[in-house]
């Protein structure tokens, strides 16, 4: 079996898009993941399969909710390694920095050009460093106050992220792992 971490963007935000998570699970064990876990509720799952289509995994999750839900969701899958990966290269290790340490998860790699253009924007009190997989945020004042958010960078980078504090990110590979 392969554990796989799967991020839903966009779930129970502001009233929008409400999935039950207890609904959400019995609907993927219907599609024949085993060991479906999930950490709060704006939509990550910790799931086993026999399956190696990382692509069909997420289409399947995708069409599942859209058929249950009645609304398309973004899905990312990321297994383990991939996920530790993420945190090992995280640029702000700082202890201080830890509560107040966000990261966009990519669903592809952004292009040379536009990370060019995003790396001359400055915002106060925000710190951001781009990869393949991640954009890396420390938001001095929080999340709640930060321009910079995933939306922006969705619109600058243009492709789909979705975000993610440090206590998720480990929860989820706690999860995993267990």
């Amino acid at each position: 079996m392969n554990t796989y971490l799967i991020f839903l963007r966009g779930i129970n935000v502001s009233g929008q898009k409400k999935i039950k998570m207890v609904d959400l699970r019995q609907g993927l064990e219907k599609l024949g993941f085993k060991k479906v876990r999930t950490y709060i509720q704006s939509g990550n799952i910790v799931l086993e399969t026999p399956s190696t289509d990382h692509k069909g995994i997420e289409a399947d999750i995708k069409n599942r909710i859209k058929n249950d839900f009645g609304f398309d969701v973004p899905v990312l899958l990321k297994t383990i390694t991939s996920l530790q990966e993420i945190l090992r290269d995280n640029p702000f290790k700082e202890e201080a920095v830890k509560k107040n340490l966000y990261f966009t998860l990519l669903y592809e790699s952004p292009t040379e050009g536009l990370v060019e253009e995003f790396n001359k924007l400055h915002f106060k009190n925000e710190d951001f460093h781009i990869a393949a997989q991640c954009v890396y945020l420390h938001c001095k004042q929080g999340a709640g106050k930060a321009k910079l958010n995933n939306n922006l960078i969705e619109n600058k980078l243009r492709l789909t992220a979705t975000t993610r504090n440090l206590n998720t990110m480990l929860k989820m590979i706690a999860l995993a792992e267990a």
